[in-house]
């Protein structure tokens, strides 16, 4: 019994320290507003672009999305492929889009 609980309270605490874990956005991503057009397609401040292959979308707990759950007009920031198209893109929580 006591192995049990020592092994919950570790769970515990390893959970708490993953979950205040700050993501990193890198410096040179770009601020936008986000919409899923269709398929792989979304609209970043009304442009159309293009998702590249093996997007990463990821939501303000830092979870990856598909684009169809991406909610409109979602505050975010993203880097683009040298091709143009979108390579990642990460949801802003309120905080991070106070910053912005």
């Amino acid at each position: 019994m006591r192995l049990l609980r020592l092994l919950v309270g570790g769970v515990l605490v390893w959970a708490q320290g993953a979950h205040a874990q700050a993501r990193t956005i890198p410096e040179q991503a770009k601020a936008g507003e986000i919409r899923h057009v269709q398929d792989m397609i979304v609209s970043i401040d009304g442009v159309a672009l293009r998702l590249a292959p093996g997007a990463q979308i990821r939501d303000q707990s830092n979870r990856l999305m598909v684009p169809a759950a991406l909610p409109p007009g979602a505050q975010v920031k993203y880097l683009l492929s040298d091709e143009g198209l979108v390579r990642q893109v990460w949801i802003l929580t309120p905080e991070e889009a106070v910053k912005q």
